[in-house]
């Protein structure tokens, strides 16, 4: 046995030997491989070490170029939330509004104390709303929620740039709203991350949860949970349903576009996703979301405080200073309706956190609101239109109007109203900066003619009158043939304003509104009809009263406001209030067009619309169906603008823009210039060079008329 073995053993030691001393076809190709093996690794080694060094190398330019900038961003964050206390996040200071004359309008305090709710008064079903729909890892991550800002952005990419699903934690949210300014870029968003950690490591998450709940805006003014309870039911959170608390943490999403008065059914459809996703993170039962998806929501606004046009539209304009103080770019130019929504996502957060520190900041805000001329100027509205008295199922009345006016020296607004005065508790719509309707006739100034003065037309070049295939009919239905361009405005032609906007295009004509900053200018408006005033959804009282303003200051647009300074609760300027201006129109062009806006006043549309002692240059606007009639005119000292229509649109058979708006422009302006001396505009200057056979003419020839007189119609 122990032979064979070795025997074995001998076979084997010299069958290697073999292979090893009389290599072949395998040993060759072995080694080949071999090799091959040897080098792959040797260049992976080489690959590693050099990948290796190069995430070195770029980790030291990273923070060479950046490490000190990101550590002074956690050093702000960290010196932020170390400053505070609890008291921080339920304390607040009130702000004052100040006219013109220096009378106190307004008092802007959100009481954040009396509302203010500890964690164990706040209804757990809040907090499971608040966390199954805004940040589900809430009691888990440290502030920054990494998974959450990959969804995020993965979600983004599948909807092409759509933003469907956000990144912050509830943790960032409270940053940014107690702390951060609305600026939109990566330098502040790396801030509240910072914040947001620090805030994590000096509160517990009850604490943070309960600062949250009294900090977030509810919209209408309501800020924090409780608040929000009494605004829109009148009672406690405690005393809430799950329905209704579930309505009420649908709110904060997007303020702007679930707020509960005004988009009453899409704050309903946001309230079932919440109840949705709580139902499904488990928070409650099948038969709960039944139950209170069935339940009816009823609202009661009686602690809703009512505010004044004057004090709606000093808030809009001091939010908007500040968050351009804080770097907020305004756009009213997009690619698609992606980027519209992408835009307005950003507006409404911004506005929001901005609107909030109004109550809680101790601004002073100085406006050029004059208390007086407001008195006078809803005075004029509510006497024209006393008697119509029709309400709508809300009872608010059903013919409306809004109004602006423009001092022309400042180029701030002085008076602005927007509606009828009716005593009447709930959201106040000021009709005069957010309500848009079609502008009729009363865009053609801006869009059509001053923009043709600009490039070559004269007030007395000859124009077609007449009827075309595919153009607009003219009031009366009365065609002139060949008349001057001063009376083709004074009667208001269509056919004219229609032809020579085509000429000029709708791209170029439009753009003129939309370098004044009108909002609601869209893709579908690019067509002819726009130069009859044809708009999706038109203009405001105070774009028109700000665009009519540029015509009387030789072509130079003010941006409306009417804030003249904002200051802190110390006198430290925020805000220094200087006008944005840009030069709009050429000057000459602007003077010919008030030229014959002068004559609209002597011979036209507006000729039984004087102002008594003045030199005023004006223009109707009217709707073909008579929805909607517009008055918008100016002196050497203001400019006004007038709208009058019902609310949900209704045709009227006596609406023209020299019926009612006409007659309201009227009152109003002649009572504002009682005692002031009349101003002449300036003249324009004739720059064409005199044709040969015109020099030899006798000058004392008197020019042709233009034929029968034609009755001025709108």
């Amino acid at each position: 046995m122990e032979n064979r073995k070795t025997q074995r053993s001998n076979q084997k030691t010299q069958a290697r030997k073999h292979h090893e001393t009389k290599p072949g076809k395998r040993s060759k190709t072995g080694r080949f491989f071999r090799g091959i093996g040897r080098t792959v690794k040797r260049l992976l080694q080489i690959f590693f070490v050099l990948l290796l060094l190069a995430v070195i190398a770029a980790g030291i330019w990273f923070y060479t170029k950046y490490g000190k900038l990101l550590l002074s961003y956690q050093s702000k964050a960290n010196a932020l939330v170390g400053r505070s206390t609890e008291e921080t996040f339920r304390s607040s200071e009130t702000s004052l509004v100040y006219a013109a004359n220096g009378t106190l309008i307004s008092k802007l305090k959100g009481e954040r104390d009396v509302y203010y709710l500890a964690y164990e008064d706040i209804p757990l079903q809040a907090i499971q709303a608040m966390v199954c729909t805004e940040d589900r890892r809430f009691f888990a991550h440290d502030g920054f929620d990494l998974f959450a800002n990959i969804r995020a952005a993965i979600v983004l990419i599948k909807n092409k740039g759509e933003i469907h699903q956000g990144g912050s934690t509830i943790t960032q949210q409270l940053a940014r709203t107690v702390f951060l300014s609305s600026e939109v870029t990566w330098e502040r968003k790396i801030t509240e991350i910072f914040t947001a950690m620090a805030l994590e490591r000096k509160y517990s998450k009850k604490q943070i949860m309960e600062f949250y709940l009294n900090n977030i805006y509810f919209a209408n003014g309501h800020y924090g949970l409780q608040a929000a309870s009494l605004g829109y039911f009148g009672k406690s959170a405690q005393e809430l349903s799950l329905s209704q608390i579930a309505f009420l943490c649908a709110i904060p999403n997007n303020p702007s576009d679930y707020d509960p008065v005004t988009n009453f059914e899409y704050t309903m459809l946001r309230r079932d996703k919440v109840l949705l996703q709580m139902r499904d993170e488990g928070a409650i039962t099948q038969r709960e979301y039944e139950t209170a998806t069935a339940e009816k929501i009823t609202l009661n606004l009686s602690r809703m405080e009512r505010q004044n046009y004057v004090e709606s539209y000093t808030w809009y304009c001091a939010v908007r200073a500040l968050m351009e103080q804080e770097g907020f770019v305004f756009r009213n130019r997009f690619s698609d309706e992606a980027d519209r929504e992408n835009y307005n996502t950003l507006y409404n957060e911004a506005y929001y956190r901005i609107q909030k520190t109004l109550f809680t900041g101790g601004y002073r805000i100085y406006t050029s609101i004059d208390l007086e001329k407001q008195e006078w100027l809803q005075q004029a509205i509510d006497e024209e239109l006393a008697d119509f008295t029709d309400t709508s199922e809300e009872g608010v009345y059903k013919l409306q109007a809004s109004a602006a006016c423009i001092d022309n020296e400042s180029g701030r607004v002085t008076a602005i109203v927007g509606g009828r005065s009716q005593d009447m508790a709930g959201y106040t719509l000021n009709r005069a900066y957010q309500s848009f309707r079609q502008p009729g006739s009363a865009i053609k100034p801006l869009i059509v003619y001053t923009p043709m003065f600009e490039r070559g037309l004269y007030p007395d070049d000859t124009v077609i009158d007449e009827k075309f295939e595919g153009g607009p009919r003219n009031s009366g239905e009365v065609y002139s043939g060949e008349i001057p361009v001063t009376y083709a405005v004074a009667v208001s032609k269509n056919t004219v304003a229609w032809k020579l906007f085509q000429e000029l295009t709708p791209e170029v004509g439009l753009s003129y509104l939309l370098n004044m900053g009108f909002r609601r200018i869209v893709s579908r408006d690019y067509v002819p009809a726009a130069s009859l005033g044809g708009l999706t959804y038109g203009v405001s009282a105070v774009e028109m009263a700000s665009g009519y303003a540029a015509l009387e200051n030789d072509g130079v647009f003010h941006e409306p406001t009417c804030i003249v300074k904002i200051t802190d609760a110390q006198g430290n300027v925020l805000v220094d209030g200087t006008i944005k201006s840009k030069k709009l129109y050429a000057a000459n062009a602007a003077r010919m067009m008030t030229f014959c806006l002068q004559e609209v006043m002597k011979t036209g549309t507006g000729r039984k619309l004087p102002v008594k002692g003045q030199i005023a240059a004006g223009k109707t606007g009217t709707t073909n169906d008579q929805k909607d009639g517009w008055f918008a005119g100016y002196t050497a000292y203001y400019t006004t603008a007038v709208w009058v229509g019902c609310d949900m649109p209704e045709a009227m058979d006596d609406l023209k823009g020299n019926s009612y708006p006409g007659k309201i422009w009227q009152s109003f302006m002649s009572r504002l210039h009682e005692g002031l001396p009349a101003k002449e505009f300036p003249i324009y200057t004739d720059l064409r060079p005199p044709a040969p056979e015109e020099a030899e003419e006798d000058e004392t020839a008197e020019t042709e008329g233009t034929g029968e007189a034609e009755e001025p119609k709108e």
